[in-house]
């Protein structure tokens, strides 16, 4: 069989990768790929963005299953135009995705549906939002309400820096649309998690719990990035924990969006605040995480083309999840000025790395006269896996003494706090 993935991250080359390995799969084309993610022999770049000569390619090429990636085209309503067409394909309709293409969509829903989450206020008046800051205690979270490639949160630790942070989005509109209207929610404390299933309608299928790093520096200091490196499984998400998850977030989205008239078939992933046993989310996001994604599929057992072909079909329940009991751990190496205005154009060295326990995923990359330059902020995820999780930390950061390019940048401690 033949698949298309549509994106270019980090996420799409570690989908590709592991669909590459199935049995049933012949090819796979990613659309547009980078500069590393045809490594493999099955897989192959295509170059288009386009929707409908994405659609042309998948009716010319007979493609059986196509899986999309990233949150932008799920939001412009790709599967819908998939499906008009009636082309198999894996990822919510426009309408489902409004979950993640809009805060202020998805804090109302939570709050219909009794979804546990943060009290907040919505804007689109600068003047109002500013009044609202000046009786909040600090310290506060500003959201753009729209898309913003995973930079539209900032946590304000002053008022000064949520007035900054307001004139930002609704007077300077850095973010364009995205930042037109504004979520401002109160701060939450505790560990962060990322809770990613499967769902193919009615069914739901966990994917391993992983943890983020959305800081750009140590410690978690310095600007909000796309996440600078993630490690499955997080501690803490206990058996326990997880079962909490399931009963009071994850399947009363599901059955709170079939009460809103929408199916919801594709991933969700639910990025939670974790205290004691209070559990809250933060934010839905309608796709896989990247980083989450590498280390989640490093470590995944079950042959994923036949888990995303059947849930095409509604028939997620013929799986269970099957999991290595090693941990994998991701390191997010990142452009130098990422991630204000990454330098593209450097050589990166040694960039398509790998052994047993060690691979390279490619996100930020181009390939030019059979040299891979970076091409975007987040280049490369060095993922290792080991026994324990201080193994898996120890595969992955030794490839950072093998892997470079002129200004990378990189967290080393990916995994600490959990290794504390």
């Amino acid at each position: 069989m033949k698949t298309l993935i549509i994106g270019s991250g980090g996420r799409e080359h570690a989908l590709a990768w592991k669909i590459s390995q199935s049995e049933h799969v012949k090819e796979v084309f990613i659309a547009p790929g980078n500069g590393g993610s045809d490594s493999e022999p099955k897989i192959k770049n295509i170059n288009i963005t386009d929707h409908q000569q994405l659609i042309d390619f998948a009716i010319e090429n007979k493609i059986d299953l196509t899986i999309v990636g990233p949150e932008q085209p799920l939001s412009e309503g790709i599967v819908d135009k998939f499906e008009e067409k009636h082309l198999r394909i894996f990822g919510p309709s426009k309408q489902a995705a409004k979950l993640e293409s809009s805060k202020k969509y998805a804090k109302e829903f939570m709050i219909r549906h009794q979804i546990p989450t943060a009290f907040y206020k919505s804007f689109n008046d600068a003047k109002l939002a500013h009044s609202y800051i000046d009786d909040q205690k600090m310290p506060i979270v500003i959201k753009a309400d729209g898309l913003a490639a995973g930079k539209g949160v900032i946590i304000a630790l002053t008022k000064e820096d949520a007035h900054t942070a307001i004139n930002f989005m609704l007077e300077e509109n850095q973010f364009g649309n995205a930042g037109s209207e504004i979520v401002i929610e109160e701060f939450l404390d505790g560990e962060e998690a990322s809770f990613i299933v499967m769902c193919d309608g009615e069914n739901i299928f966990p994917m391993a719990s992983s943890q983020d790093h959305k800081r750009l520096l140590d410690n978690d200091q310095g600007p909000n990035t796309g996440g600078m490196g993630a490690y499955s499984p997080a501690p803490i998400v206990t058996p326990k924990i997880h079962d909490q998850i399931m009963k009071t977030v994850i399947e009363p989205s599901i059955q709170g969006l079939k009460k809103d008239g929408i199916t919801f078939k594709g991933f969700l992933y639910a990025g939670l605040m974790i205290k004691d046993e209070s559990i809250k989310v933060l934010e839905f996001n309608c796709r896989m995480g990247d980083p989450e994604t590498q280390p989640i599929l490093f470590r995944m057992k079950n042959d994923l083309f036949e888990l995303i072909y059947d849930a095409c079909d509604h028939k997620l329940n013929k799986h269970q999840p099957l999991w290595d009991d090693d941990f994998a751990l991701t390191v997010v190496m990142a452009a130098k000025n990422y991630p204000n205005s990454p330098e593209k154009g450097i050589e990166v060295i040694n960039a398509n790395y790998k052994s047993p326990t060690q691979y390279v995923f490619h996100a930020g990359t181009k390939r030019e006269n059979e040299k891979i330059l970076t091409n975007g902020g987040r280049v490369l995820g060095l993922t290792g896996k080991g026994k324990n999780l201080q193994l898996a930390f120890n595969e992955a950061y030794k490839m950072t003494d093998l892997i470079s390019f002129d200004g990378c940048q990189f967290r080393r401690d990916i995994g600490k706090k959990a290794l504390n």
